[in-house]
């Protein structure tokens, strides 16, 4: 990519509005899977999100992409958001989430070698290392808080989510320089939710005898994580790299932790609370830009410009 692209202060913003409602998903899937499948889950996840994108569309009188992309398009909203959401469903319903915790957290690794790869992204040696020292305080955080880790062979279906959210993530980048966001993050969402249908055919009968909190829960997985998670997200990733902004996803453990000390009074242990640190410190590297150093200017040449 050729584009000006920053870390700003605006980026950081979103990103951190992404990450708070996103950290709030695992629950509310977790609790939404007592009276729905995974792939209803999926369904009413993506299409409630879908419709709100939709609402914004039109009230911003935003245009579609370009019927060109369109094809393109439809095939990241399949890979990133129907395989990605319903893989997550179905293997939370048999592993840990210790387990899922520490497999997701690849995601940006995975993110920052396939930006080398297919948009030319360059991945210097220190984000590299401060990527690696991030992934190590993530497994120190899951493995110190208490939560089971269990790897089983339904934990693939962890990794197959990996691999479609940093397909996503990074084959949006292309299609937002010639095109309006929100127009291609709404035409990606009802691709993805067409994609769900099939797995989640189900849902109107099961919402009949779902009880309201359940329902409730789907309601917020698709307005909050979904609807505001990632349209900040994409907003983020149209200001900065996706390897930079795939980075901060290391944060979600330890805002987990956190939530669970401030909110449950499940207090860490100090090894918990390094695992935490380390993973800031890395994140920190990874975004950290070597200084360019500085121009020495000879008496000749200044004095040759006085003249």
């Amino acid at each position: 990519m050729h584009t000006q692209e920053r870390l700003d202060g605006r980026a950081l913003i979103y990103i951190t509005i992404a990450l708070l409602t996103w950290s709030s998903a695992y629950a509310a899937i977790a609790y939404a899977l007592a009276s729905f499948t995974p792939g209803e889950v999926a369904l009413a996840r993506l299409a409630i999100g879908a419709a709100c994108f939709v609402l914004l569309l039109l009230a911003r009188r935003s245009p579609l992409p370009k019927r060109s992309d369109w094809p393109q398009l439809a095939v990241l909203g399949v890979i990133g958001l129907t395989a990605y959401h319903v893989c997550l469903n179905y293997a939370e319903t048999r592993i840990a989430s210790g387990t899922a915790a520490i497999l997701i957290s690849l995601v940006p690794a995975v993110t920052a070698a396939l930006s080398a790869v297919w948009i030319g992204e360059r991945i210097g040696l220190r984000s590299a290392i401060g990527l690696a020292v991030a992934l190590f305080g993530v497994v120190l955080v899951v493995l110190t808080s208490g939560k089971e880790v269990r790897f089983q062979p339904m934990a693939a279906l962890v990794l197959v989510s990996v691999l479609a959210s940093a397909i996503f993530f990074v084959g949006q980048k292309p299609f937002f320089v010639r095109n309006d966001m929100i127009g291609v993050t709404t035409f990606a969402f009802m691709a993805g939710t067409l994609g769900t249908v099939p797995f989640g055919l189900g849902l109107p009968h099961a919402l009949v005898a779902a009880p309201w909190s359940h329902i409730a829960a789907l309601v917020w997985l698709g307005i909050a994580p979904t609807f505001v998670g990632y349209l900040t997200w994409n907003a983020a990733l149209r200001r900065a790299s996706a390897s930079q902004v795939s980075s901060f996803i290391y944060f979600s453990p330890p805002i987990a932790v956190l939530i669970g000390w401030v909110w449950l009074g499940e207090q860490p242990g100090w090894l918990t609370l390094v695992g935490g640190a380390i993973t800031v410190g890395g994140v920190a590297l990874a975004n950290t830009k070597r200084r360019a150093p500085a121009r020495t200017v000879s008496a000749e040449a200044v004095a040759a410009k006085e003249c």
